[in-house]
């Protein structure tokens, strides 16, 4: 198996994860890339993202599964970034090793702009709700029959370092990447719903690295 270390920023970061596999898709086509396909009457490229990005959020730390046929690893950068849309840009290409059951958490930055200043306390507010012994929030979901399913954030919140910055306020979070994962989105949601005067005007989402449960880069 190989792998594609990419970023996705600017207006990249609006692509959508099925429309995103078809733009590599036909990345690799345009590249003159073999891939290998998958059987049957109607062969695909065989392509996959193990933790798909929510539209609207920049990353720095994508990863892309393949099987290349023939192409040496070190020229795949080039070739594809030739043939991607602009924000989409592959850094590397190599043999992927670990499991993806070994990618234990993911790194955010969350940037929370106020166009008059972060009101006074915001800060503290939210450290201190992060800081909570559980946080209980709803979350949509498809297996359960309402639709919601309720889930405590605080299991699933490794680290949280809140700074402020002028008009901003910028989290740095480690979140539990995977079974289950969360969100950052839904941190926001608990700060809208429980620290309302810290609602910001504008938020920003950033990952920023994808780490294995001891917090060394997955690869």
């Amino acid at each position: 198996m190989h792998r594609l270390a990419f970023s996705k920023a600017d207006t990249a970061k609006f692509i959508s994860h099925l429309d995103l596999m078809r733009t590599f898709q036909r990345s690799f086509l345009r590249a003159g890339i073999a891939i290998k396909h998958t059987e049957g009457f109607n062969p695909h490229a065989f392509v996959s993202i193990p933790l798909p990005l929510s539209v609207g959020f920049s990353s720095s730390c994508e990863v892309l599964e393949c099987q290349l046929l023939d192409t040496p690893l070190d020229q795949v950068p080039a070739r594809m970034n030739a043939a991607l849309p602009a924000g989409i840009t592959v850094q590397r290409c190599y043999e992927g090793t670990r499991p993806v059951k070994e990618l234990g958490f993911v790194n955010y930055i969350v940037t929370m702009e106020y166009e008059a200043g972060a009101p006074y306390g915001t800060e503290s507010a939210i450290r201190d709700l992060l800081a909570r012994k559980s946080l209980v929030m709803e979350k949509r979901s498809k297996k359960a029959k309402s639709g919601k399913v309720e889930v405590d954030l605080i299991p699933l919140i490794r680290q949280a370092t809140v700074e402020e910055r002028r008009d901003t306020i910028s989290l740095d979070l480690i979140l539990k990447a995977q079974n289950p994962g969360l969100n950052p989105e839904l941190i926001m949601a608990a700060i809208r719903q429980h620290c309302p005067d810290a609602s910001p005007d504008y938020v920003s989402y950033h990952r920023r690295a994808v780490l294995d449960e001891n917090l060394q880069l997955w690869e």
